[in-house]
C-alpha cells in the first residue's frame, strides 16, 4: 500500500516528478482506468487537449473524479463513502440488467461476470466507480447486441415532457406575470428582467423529474420557487458578468444536459439564450449512458425530431477549429457528441468537444453528475461554469465556478487582427518591390526540443535574410502571442497562407537544419539527424495548403522536400505547436 503523502490534500497537489513511488501509483491509476494518453492515444485526450478545458501546470495530474474519491483511492482504504459509491454503481447496473429482455442463462452469466469484476475492484482499490460501470455496460451491450437499452424509456420521457410544455398548466406556470414589483429604467431593462424570470422558471422545471418520469407536476412549486430564486441569482450573476454591463456581448455557450425528458425543457432554455443573441453548442453522449441524451436519439425519436429540427448536427468527432467556427457562424444551435459513454470525462472527450469548450465563453451544465465532475474538484477550468442540479435533499441549486485567473481566452477577432497585421506587412513588401517568402519549419514535433527548434528556425531565417536581397521572409516563430496554442496559430497562419500574397513558400530541409547548427557552432544532435519539414504534422498541413494555393497562383514557387514525402502525417496535434507523434510508426 502506498504511504499517503502528507502534503497532498486535493487533486491539484498531484504532480509527476516529485516522488518515484507516487509517480508509479499515478501511472498505475491512469493505466488501470484507461486514462493514460501514451498508453491509448487513440481514445484518450492528449495533455494539450485537456489543457483546452483545464488549467494545468507542467506535470500536474488531472483525473475525472472528485477530490475526495481520488484521495480515498490514493490512501487505499475502502472508506464508508467509497463503499457507498461502489454499491450505488452496482445497484444501478443491476437495475439496468433486470430491465433487459435476456434469457436466464445470459443474465446469470453476466451478473456473475460483473461480480468478478467488482471483487477485483474492491481488492485493488484503483478503479473509479464510473469507469468500472462503463466497462461493465460495454460488456453487457456487446453480449446482447443492443445499442441503447433505454431507448424506449427515453422516448417516453421526452414525450411526457413535450406534452407538459404544451399544456395549459405549463403556460400558467411560465407565462404568468411576476407578482414582484419590477423597477426598470428602460424597455431594454424590462425585457431583460422578463427573460430572467422565464429562465429562472425553466431551469427550475428542468430539474423536476416527476414531470417526465411520472407524468405529474410537483405541487410544491409555489412554495419552493421563492427559496430557489436566491439560488438562481448565481446563474444571473454569471450570465451578466459574461455579457458585460450593457448585456450586448454575444456569447458562445456550451450546454451539457443530463437527462431525456429534462432535455425538452433545456431546449426552451436554449431558445431564450438564442433570443438574447447567444450561440449554443449542445453536447450529447456518444452512446448509451442511462438516461443521458445521446447523439443518435433523434434518429428514432419523433419528439426530438420536432424540437431539434433547426439544429445543425456535427458528426465529425475531430472537427478543426476553422470548420467549427464556420459552423457557428452559419448556425445558432449546433449539436455535438462529447465522445463518451459515461459521466463527463474530459480525459476521454472528443476533439470536437474539447475545441467546442475552448471556443465557447461559458459552460452551462445540468445535473448532479456534472456537479460532481466540475464543482467537487479543486481543479480550475479555462471557462466560467454554472451547474444547475438537485442536491441529495431534492433542492434545486446552482453553483458558479469562475475560470482560472491565469487563463486568457484568445478571441477569434484577435487572431484575425494578427493575421491582417501580417498580411499588411506582406502588401507593403510587395509595394516596395520585394518578394515575399514564407518559411515552414519544425517547431514542436520533436519532444522536448521546442526551444531548440525555435533557435534553429531563427538562426536559419537570419542567415537567409543576410543572403537574399529584396526578399521579405516571414518567420512564424517571430509572430507568437502569449496564450496562443497550436490550434490558434494554425488558424491564424492559414488566413495568411491563403492570402495570395506569398511568392515563395520554402519548407525546411535536412541541409537547412545542418546549416543552422553549423552557424550556431554545434554538431547536429542525434535527435535532429535526418529531420526536415516532412517530420512536422503542421508542415504537412501547410504543404496541403501550399499545393492548393499553387493551383490558384501558378507563379508561386514551392521549395523544399518533395510534397509526396509529407503525407505520412494526416493531422496536426490537437492544441500542440505542430507536435504530433507518428503513432503508426511508433507502434509498428
Amino acid at each position: 500500500m502506498l504511504k499517503f503523502p502528507s502534503n497532498i490534500h486535493s487533486v491539484r497537489d498531484l504532480y509527476y516528478g516529485k516522488d518515484p513511488i507516487l509517480d508509479a501509483w499515478i501511472l498505475n491509476f491512469m493505466t488501470e482506468n484507461d486514462l493514460e494518453p501514451l498508453a491509448n492515444p487513440e481514445d484518450n485526450a492528449s495533455p494539450e487537449q485537456i489543457k483546452f478545458m483545464v488549467d494545468l501546470e507542467e506535470d500536474q495530474v488531472f483525473a475525472p473524479c472528485t477530490d475526495w474519491l481520488l484521495l480515498n483511492l490514493l490512501k487505499g482504504e475502502l472508506s464508508k463513502d467509497l463503499k457507498k459509491e461502489y454499491l450505488y454503481t452496482w445497484k444501478r447496473l443491476v437495475l439496468l440488467l433486470n430491465a433487459m429482455p435476456l434469457d436466464d442463462y445470459v443474465r446469470k452469466k453476466l451478473v456473475n461476470l460483473w461480480r468478478y469484476k467488482f471483487q477485483q475492484a474492491y481488492k485493488n482499490m484503483i478503479l473509479i466507480p464510473t469507469r468500472l460501470a462503463k466497462r461493465l455496460i460495454t460488456i453487457l451491450l456487446s453480449q446482447c447486441v443492443v445499442h441503447d437499452p433505454y431507448e424506449v424509456r427515453k422516448q417516453w420521457f421526452n414525450q411526457q415532457a413535450f406534452d407538459f410544455v404544451n399544456s395549459e398548466q405549463f403556460r400558467k406556470i411560465v407565462d404568468i406575470c411576476p407578482a414582484e414589483k419590477m423597477t426598470c429604467q428602460s424597455l431594454g431593462d424590462l425585457r431583460w428582467e422578463l427573460d430572467m424570470f422565464e429562465l429562472s422558471r425553466l431551469f427550475y422545471l428542468s430539474q423536476m423529474d416527476s414531470i417526465w418520469t411520472k407524468g405529474e407536476f410537483n405541487k410544491k412549486y409555489d412554495f419552493e420557487l421563492k427559496e430557489y430564486a436566491l439560488e438562481f441569482k448565481k446563474f444571473r450573476f454569471a450570465l451578466e458578468k459574461m455579457m458585460g454591463e450593457d448585456r450586448s456581448r454575444s456569447l458562445k455557450i456550451l450546454y451539457l444536459p443530463d437527462s431525456a425528458g429534462g432535455l425538452i425543457i433545456d431546449l426552451l432554455i436554449v431558445n431564450v439564450l438564442l433570443r438574447l443573441g447567444c450561440k449554443v453548442i449542445l453536447s450529447f453522449k456518444k452512446g448509451f449512458y442511462f438516461d443521458y441524451p445521446t447523439f443518435w436519439d433523434m434518429d428514432n425519436d419523433l419528439v426530438l425530431q420536432k424540437v431539434l429540427k433547426k439544429a445543425y448536427f456535427i458528426s465529425n468527432n475531430k472537427i478543426s477549429k476553422k470548420d467549427l467556427l464556420y459552423k457557428l457562424k452559419e448556425h445558432d444551435l449546433v449539436v455535438i457528441s462529447d465522445g463518451t459513454r459515461e459521466r463527463l470525462n474530459l480525459c476521454r472527450s472528443s476533439v470536437t468537444f474539447a475545441r467546442s469548450w475552448k471556443e465557447c465563453d461559458f459552460i452551462i451544465a445540468k445535473g448532479y453528475g456534472n456537479y460532481r465532475r466540475l464543482i467537487l474538484t479543486s481543479h480550475l477550468f479555462t471557462r466560467d461554469i454554472v451547474v444547475c442540479y438537485r442536491d441529495k435533499n431534492g433542492k434545486v441549486c446552482f453553483e458558479y465556478k469562475e475560470k482560472s485567473p491565469k487563463v486568457r481566452k484568445i478571441t477569434e477577432n484577435e487572431i484575425i487582427a494578427k493575421a491582417e497585421e501580417i498580411k499588411e506587412e506582406m502588401r507593403k513588401a510587395h509595394a516596395s518591390g520585394q518578394k515575399v517568402m514564407f518559411y515552414s519549419a519544425i517547431v514542436g514535433s520533436i519532444p522536448g526540443q521546442t526551444q531548440t527548434a525555435i533557435k534553429v528556425l531563427n538562426t536559419f531565417v537570419n542567415y537567409l535574410r543576410s543572403k537574399l536581397e529584396g526578399t521579405f521572409i516571414i518567420n512564424p516563430a517571430e509572430h507568437f502571442e502569449p496564450g496562443m496554442d497550436g490550434d490558434d496559430l494554425m488558424y491564424m497562419w492559414e488566413m495568411v497562407q491563403r492570402s495570395g500574397l506569398i511568392d515563395i513558400w520554402r519548407f525546411q530541409t535536412v541541409e537547412d537544419i545542418e546549416k543552422s547548427f553549423e552557424l550556431m557552432g554545434q554538431k547536429v544532435p542525434p535527435v535532429w539527424a535526418g529531420k526536415d519539414a516532412t517530420f512536422s504534422t503542421g508542415c504537412t498541413k501547410e504543404m496541403q495548403i501550399a499545393l492548393e494555393e499553387q493551383k490558384k497562383y501558378p507563379e508561386m514557387q514551392i521549395i523544399g522536400p518533395s510534397p509526396d514525402k509529407f503525407f505520412r502525417r494526416k493531422e496536426y496535434g490537437v492544441g500542440k505547436y505542430f507536435d504530433a507523434s507518428l503513432i503508426k510508426l511508433v507502434n509498428g
